[in-house]
């Protein structure tokens, strides 16, 4: 009495787990791809050899137009006045008294523009951080 086999062995590869893995990445990489928050706004920071680690809450921006923009945490940078920068990092500060000011000039605006943000910064106790590129 023979007893026949009826299972063969196939030689076929299914691709179906590999495309679900691949979809899987891709919806991965364009949801942390829209977490980083890129600076839109074009700012040439002056060099220097020494750089500082240090966490800033607050950003205050000043193109080589002579726009004023700030932002707290990670939002985007909105464009005011000088008048109005004040008023902000009083606000930053009442939410975060520990609050450090990251302060992003263009290395071509006048010297006298970062010295206004900086006797904001003086006048009120605010940390105050002077962000440049490495050398």
């Amino acid at each position: 009495m023979a007893i026949k086999r009826k299972r063969r062995v196939t030689t076929e590869f299914s691709m179906a787990s590999m495309t679900d893995m691949i979809f899987l990445l891709l919806i991965f990489f364009m949801i942390t791809s829209t977490v980083v928050i890129p600076n839109a706004i074009k700012v040439v920071l002056p060099q220097s050899a020494q750089q500082t680690k240090a966490k800033p809450l607050t950003r205050v921006v000043i193109d080589a137009g002579l726009h004023y923009y700030v932002a707290y945490g990670k939002s985007r940078e909105k464009e005011v006045t000088f008048d109005e920068i004040t008023p902000f990092l009083k606000d930053c500060y009442t939410k975060e008294p520990d609050v450090y000011v990251a302060l992003y000039a263009d290395e071509s605006i006048p010297y006298r523009e970062v010295v206004r943000v900086l006797d904001i910064a003086n006048r009120n106790s605010f940390k105050m951080i002077l962000v440049t590129r490495p050398k």
